[in-house]
């Protein structure tokens, strides 16, 4: 790394983002600058609050709160100043426990600044709160009159203050590939908080913008929601309107009202398949990737505030009643090593070096979380006492491997080779495989020891995932595991609903034990496996029996849905419910339930 690369990433990671601190007591009496109102409505005030047609300034992003704890919470704006304010806005706050303000109620009325460093953006970490308790907050000017929607929050339960905990987990929104319709279904659920685990916007320059396709093939519905700027987004101002971009829909804008949030980053936040110290959606072209990096996790923060001392490190824990501590990871950026390639492997014949390959996957010192990162990781699940412990990783944690013979027409069809000769080839190596499954649980003795080779060696597809990272992933679930603690992975990152166990394998004795299980939402709206098999159901229905047979810690998929996943958890169980929404060509948050899984 250069040294003015190296002295950008020091200078970020020192900055200390959250900028105004509210210490407020409960009950307070509201300060004069409550009682003043929201301005003149004297008719020759040059100024248009914000949501009245033709407006355009005031809080045109909407409100937000994050990383709520039992006695603070993080509040979130962003003011568009008018034209006629010559000067830097400033900004009153009020806090209160019920919803129209009234008096008595209120327990903060402060003036907070905006950074106009910062995008304008308003960030107020608000302290001194109850637990389990709902707040209601907006945000206004007085100068102007604009007052912003009021938002709302809830803090956590402390211990013995509640019997179930429910998150709303989702991942992967590409404002370009559909109306965010599971946002409101999000917004209109049941769920305490919303945890998102990443890709919550896309670097990607414009593309398709239609959503559906008829039976040939082609698209039918014009979305008109082309990205903004148009080229991919490398510098902090192309950033910055990519989230103000993603920020002005409705329907996100609402579910961060009524919900508090939990983010991480993963990697359409800065490049696609990045990794520490590159990306595989970054070139030369582009400048450096240090800058490109340290551009994208300053506008992060400035749009999903977190509450961290050093703005490179997003990995912390919410420790939520005496149910759930939610351990919340870095598994693309902080320490993870380059992904592996199988391309890499290949021998002049065209085989796979298995060997070779074979040596680099199973390095002990290969790492996807980094040394620092670990340690804590463990720390966490070895010493905390709630009932539950929840990774919340980027992407998939179980083991998703595949009979090694499917690897080079996976690759092929991944590659968007989806002609009817592949496919049909597809279909009969698959069948044979399944077929071969299928005589073995039954105890067939008629099953060969080369058919069992066939479908008992397996490798992993997705090596972006912790399946490229074995032995470090063995080494979290046998910490969980020797400390007897009940441990669930939720994830994002591939687009489809996954539902799997977590095993370990004896290596002297060869026996298999399940040590907790994985909970993995579908997207918000980018593709899944419907954009390389197409929208049969038959096609799709067949994939997914297909994975879950062959693959032996899956349950459950779902390769074609848009959705989210609400997880309930009480002392004794975790539930997840993965509720898919119909469509995203039109406004819809109806969503209904596809599957239900419960751990204890």
């Amino acid at each position: 790394m250069g040294t003015k690369n190296k002295q950008l990433i020091e200078k970020l990671s020192r900055r200390n983002f959250l900028r105004n601190s509210i210490v407020a007591s409960a009950g307070i009496a509201a300060l004069p600058s409550l009682l003043t109102g929201c301005g003149d409505d004297d008719d020759s005030d040059p100024f248009v609050p914000a949501g009245v047609e033709g407006s355009d300034f005031g809080f045109l992003q909407g409100v937000a709160s994050f990383d709520p704890t039992q006695n603070q919470v993080v509040l979130w704006s962003r003011y568009t100043p008018d034209a006629n304010e010559t000067t830097d806005p400033s900004i009153i706050l009020d806090v209160a426990t019920d919803a129209d303000f009234a008096e008595g109620s209120v327990v903060a009325s402060e003036t907070v600044q905006i950074d106009v460093n910062s995008d304008y953006t308003i960030i107020v970490d608000l302290a001194n709160l109850s637990s389990n308790t709902v707040y209601y907050y907006r945000f206004r000017n007085d100068v102007t009159g604009v007052t912003s929607v009021i938002g709302q929050t809830k803090t956590l339960p402390g211990s013995g203050e509640a019997t179930e905990v429910k998150l709303a987990v989702v991942s992967c929104a590409n404002f370009q590939a559909g109306l965010f319709n599971v946002y409101g279904a999000v917004a209109a659920s049941e769920a305490d908080i919303v945890v998102h685990l990443g890709d919550y916007i896309y670097e990607y320059g414009s593309g398709p913008t239609t959503y559906g396709t008829d039976a040939n093939g082609t698209d039918t519905v014009a979305l008109g929601r082309e990205h903004d700027p148009s080229g991919e987004i490398v510098t902090v101002d192309a950033y910055r309107a990519r989230y103000r971009q993603y920020r002005g829909d409705e329907q996100l804008q609402e579910a961060h009202r009524l919900k508090p949030f939990i983010c991480v980053w993963d990697d359409h936040e800065i490049a696609n398949d990045a990794f520490q110290d590159g990306a595989e959606n970054h070139d030369d072209s582009e400048g450096s990737f240090e800058v490109r990096k340290a551009n994208a996790f300053q506008v992060w923060h400035e749009y999903l505030p977190a509450r961290v001392t050093d703005n490179s490190i997003i990995y912390r824990n919410f420790e939520i009643g005496d149910i759930v501590n939610l351990i919340m990871l870095d598994t693309r950026i902080i320490g993870r090593e380059e992904q592996l390639n199988y391309l890499n492997y290949l021998q002049s014949d065209g085989s796979l070096d298995a060997n070779a390959f074979l040596v680099d996957w199973l390095s002990p010192t290969r790492t996807i979380l980094g040394i620092t990162q670990k340690s804590w990781v463990t720390d966490q699940l070895t010493s905390n006492t709630a009932s539950w412990q929840v990774l919340g990783s980027q992407v998939l944690m179980a083991k998703y491997q595949i009979p090694t013979e499917l690897l080079t027409i996976t690759a092929q069809i991944a590659a968007g080779d989806t002609s009817e000769a592949t496919l049909v080839a597809y279909n009969t190596l698959v069948t044979d495989l399944v077929t071969i499954k299928a005589r073995i649980e039954l105890s067939d003795p008629t099953v060969t020891d080369e058919e069992k080779a066939r479908v008992e060696t397996v490798l992993p597809y997705n090596l972006d995932a912790w399946d490229g990272y074995p032995v470090e992933r063995d080494e979290i679930l046998a910490a969980a595991a020797q400390a007897g603690k009940k441990l669930i992975s939720i994830a994002g990152d591939t687009h489809n609903a996954w539902y799997a166990e977590h095993s370990l394998t004896d290596l002297g004795t060869g026996q298999k034990s399940k040590v907790g299980a994985e909970f993995a939402t579908a997207s918000v709206s980018s593709p899944g496996f419907e954009g390389i098999f197409g929208t049969d159901p038959n096609v799709l229905g067949g994939f997914e029996q297909a994975n879950v047979a062959l693959i032996d810690d899956l349950k459950y998929a779902d390769a074609s849905q848009r959705g989210y996943l609400l997880t309930t958890f009480t002392a004794g169980e975790a539930t997840a419910d993965w509720r898919y929404v119909s469509q995203l060509s039109t406004v819809d948050d109806s969503a209904t339930s596809g599957n239900m899984a419960t751990e204890s």
